[in-house]
């Protein structure tokens, strides 16, 4: 049985070991690396999918724990599935719901089982295992779906890490025997262990050895530093198969993106992009601004000169900074187009310096425009 979700490589890059790469899946295929716009309701805050596909977005991502509290994932199966639902008919990636129960709910009990907490919504106590979260992700339909995994906090201490690790691995193999639709979803396990090497390596030992059509790297970007991201990174991708896809998961600072990649990461996704455009920070070819600030209030020109996006092709830095001002909902779309096309355009720059084998001149050039290389830089 062929497996729905496959890796095929294109070429490594001399200069950095970047790996240019196309995902194949039930939807459609998607060059990597790749960034994922996040949907959390089934949809991207603000957009439609037709202005996804104009900005060529390859696939977006949705949240398994929202859907399930609402509608509910037995109204998605009813309307024929995801895809059909939100209407869009490229590669959808579920998350397994973990994340929100470890970060939205207040009262959680962690057992072998799974684990018992309460909807951030009402307070209804819930349950959700990784059989659970299976059956919800099997009824959604996605292309790709997550392993449901413990979400340790950082930082975390070795011992409390370890069991952690090892509940994930037995979660796993129990996500594994509970997916119901391998033959047209593809099922990646996520590689926990926080900073320690020797609990990552323990890790994709485990998860390797259950031959998953792709792998994951979870526990990160949850507050550590950079650096210790990075060097996890390099010590953790290295652990994970070279023929299939490696998502780094809550990822999406510009720098992150780029630095990611030149370690060997295929796929990201975060909220970033339109989360920061609500609050009116842009992401530019010169480094980030607030359209809020007076600056703007009589500044003609567009968000960003070398961005090619339909809000920098059609309006002014001062009609945006007037519509955020005003608290208007098309200044918030306006602001989450860019974004989003921003880091979907920093991505098809980064697979270019791939095929060119200079994504390191272009880490520096970027790094030195966008202001990364100052003191105390900003993520993004």
């Amino acid at each position: 049985m062929t497996a729905a979700v496959t890796y095929e490589h294109i070429k490594t890059c001399k200069q950095t070991g970047a790996r240019l790469g196309i995902v194949h899946t039930p939807h459609g295929s998607f060059e990597t690396p790749a960034f994922m716009p996040v949907g959390t309701q089934a949809t991207v805050k603000t957009m439609s999918p037709e202005e996804l596909k104009a900005m060529n977005a390859g696939i977006i991502l949705s949240n398994t724990y929202h859907l399930w509290l609402r509608p509910g994932n037995d109204v998605i199966k009813e309307a024929g599935g995801l895809h059909k639902f939100m209407n869009w008919d490229r590669p959808i990636l579920t998350d397994s719901g973990g994340f929100q129960v470890f970060s939205l709910s207040e009262f959680r009990n962690i057992k072998e089982e799974g684990v018992h907490f309460r909807n951030h919504m009402n307070g209804d106590k819930l349950f959700l295992s990784p059989e659970k979260a299976m059956h919800i992700q099997n009824d959604l339909g996605s292309d790709i779906m997550m392993a449901f995994d413990e979400c340790p906090p950082f930082p975390a201490t070795h011992e409390y890490m370890k069991s952690s690790v090892e509940r994930t691995s037995r979660w796993a193999e129990r996500c594994l025997e509970a997916h119901q639709r391998p033959q047209d979803q593809g099922l990646f396990g996520i590689i926990q262990g926080g900073e320690f090497e020797d609990l990552r390596k323990q890790s994709a030992q485990d998860l390797v050895s259950l031959d998953f059509p792709g792998y994951a790297i979870g526990g990160l970007s949850v507050g550590e530093p950079k650096d210790v991201m990075n060097r996890a990174l390099e010590f953790t991708t290295p652990l994970m198969p070279a023929d299939k896809p490696r998502y780094l998961m809550g990822v999406g600072s510009p720098d992150s993106l780029i630095d990611g990649a030149i370690r060997g990461i295929d796929m990201f996704d975060c909220v970033l992009p339109t989360r920061i455009a609500r609050n009116g920070t842009l992401m530019t070819s010169t480094g980030r601004l607030n359209i809020k600030n007076a600056a703007f209030k009589r500044d003609f020109g567009p968000i960003d000169e070398k961005c090619d996006c339909y809000t920098c092709t059609n309006y002014s830095r001062a009609y945006v900074h007037h519509l955020i001002r005003a608290d208007e909902t098309f200044g918030i779309r306006l602001t989450s187009y860019h974004n989003l096309q921003f880091l979907l355009n920093l991505m098809r720059q980064v697979r270019q310096a791939i095929r060119e084998d200079r994504l390191g001149d272009f880490r520096e050039e970027f790094f030195e425009a966008y202001g990364f290389n100052k003191p105390n830089a900003k993520n993004f």
